[in-house]
């Protein structure tokens, strides 16, 4: 039983409303739990249509509830999925509505280099199959440029790589550096930033983007959607020159040209001035020699022609086009007056052709044409007892009356 002071001291007990004690355990606990990275493996994953995630963090022992707002996760360079090994940072929060704590995650990085791998062909499939990869959509890397746009860290080895072989290979090249984080938490944002910059500044003929060896982890800045999709819409042609040799990225295959390494992107972004010099001076001794040749062949076409027959006796080759036009002239009139004489001859024929046809003719043989009511008589039964014909002879005509 409960006594009487027990009863007492529970009665006089401030009473809590709910939202009161959960107001302060969350100022009690929020405070607390400030700036921590969790690593765990994600469960329960859910992206919502407002863009926010959704997911819990679990280990073998217990379950942690996480959310990540959209306007943080927009630069992730993976899509969360559950089973995948993550390192979360960010503050504890106390959900009020439902009583519960959550970690109010800014920062999702995968742990492990497997779950890299796994985000990075992950990316990498969603990306080919929109056709950021289409080889199509690539540009042509210019082969004189007079201005290279460089995006890269301002004291790693690369710039100095990419300085130092531009400057030997083509001095008179100009080079502008835009300085920015190649890894950590705000690379991709930099990175895919100053590729917009160059391209709203629109004053060079190439990019080179880019950094030096490094882990997986370290390269991931450049396996990002973010950096992707700055390459692809980027009107700039863009060689991507990121790690060793053995390193490929998501920059890799969306770029114009992949070169791999720093210096060999310098390498490929200009000619060597020496090589160019060469070409040109062979280029001016071949189109030297062309013209000596065409010279001197020139010179023997004159020499040939001033020794021809035709060059001391122009008088003698114009009488002989004389005589030619003569001879044309004399064989159109012949054939003028072939053609007369044949057109006279048809047309005589024709003349008499005719004359056997007239009517008049026929009537000077004896004939007569007969007529009645305006219309000729070719057959007596078209006359009857009493009618009035005409008679027509070659000399005039008479008018006669049928009597029976």
């Amino acid at each position: 039983m409960l006594n009487q002071t027990e009863g007492t001291n529970f009665h006089e007990r401030r009473v809590f409303s709910v939202s009161e004690l959960t107001r302060k355990i969350k100022s009690f606990l929020e405070p607390k739990f400030e700036d921590i990275t969790v690593e765990g493996e994600i469960s329960n994953f859910k992206r919502h249509t407002s863009g926010h995630l959704y997911f819990s963090l679990k280990d073998s022992g217990a379950q942690l509830s996480g959310v990540m707002w959209r306007s943080r996760n927009a630069s992730l360079g993976f899509l969360p999925q559950d089973g995948m090994l993550v390192k979360a940072r960010g503050n504890i929060s106390l959900y009020e509505a439902r009583g519960s704590y959550q970690l109010d995650c800014y920062e999702l990085k995968l742990a492990g280099e497997g779950e890299l791998q796994r985000a990075f062909e992950q990316l990498k499939q969603k990306l080919f199959s929109e056709g950021l990869f289409d080889e199509n959509h690539k540009r042509k890397i210019p082969l004189y440029p007079e201005r290279i746009g460089i995006v890269t860290s301002p004291t790693g080895a690369a710039i100095r790589d990419i300085v130092q072989i531009i400057s030997r290979r083509f001095p008179s090249t100009e080079i502008i550096l835009f300085p920015v984080l190649v890894q950590g938490e705000n690379a991709s944002k930099e990175i895919a930033q100053a590729i917009r910059d160059f391209n709203v500044f629109n004053k060079v003929d190439v990019l080179i983007v880019g950094r030096g060896g490094g882990s997986l982890e370290d390269l991931w800045a450049f396996n990002s959607e973010e950096v992707a999709r700055a390459i692809y819409d980027s009107t700039i042609p863009i060689i991507s020159a990121v790690g060793h040799e053995i390193d490929f990225t998501i920059a890799d295959f969306v770029a114009d040209l992949r070169a791999p390494t720093p210096s060999a992107a310098a390498e490929l972004v200009v000619p060597n001035s020496i090589d160019v010099w060469n070409t040109l001076r062979t280029a001016i001794e071949s189109s030297h020699r062309i013209i000596l040749e065409n010279i001197r062949n020139s010179f023997q076409q004159i020499h040939s022609s001033v020794r021809s027959y035709a060059f001391h006796r122009p008088f003698d080759t114009l009488r002989q086009y004389i005589q030619k036009l003569d001879e044309h002239q004399t064989t159109l009139q012949r054939m003028s007056e072939y053609s007369i004489q044949s057109t006279k001859n048809s047309l005589e024929s024709l003349s008499l052709r005719l004359a056997s046809l007239n009517p008049q003719a026929v009537l000077r043989r004896g004939y007569a044409i007969v007529s009645a009511k305006g219309k000729t008589v070719s057959s007596a039964q078209q006359l009857r007892k009493s009618d009035t014909a005409e008679v027509q002879f070659h000399n005039g005509k008479i008018f006669v009356e049928v009597v029976g």
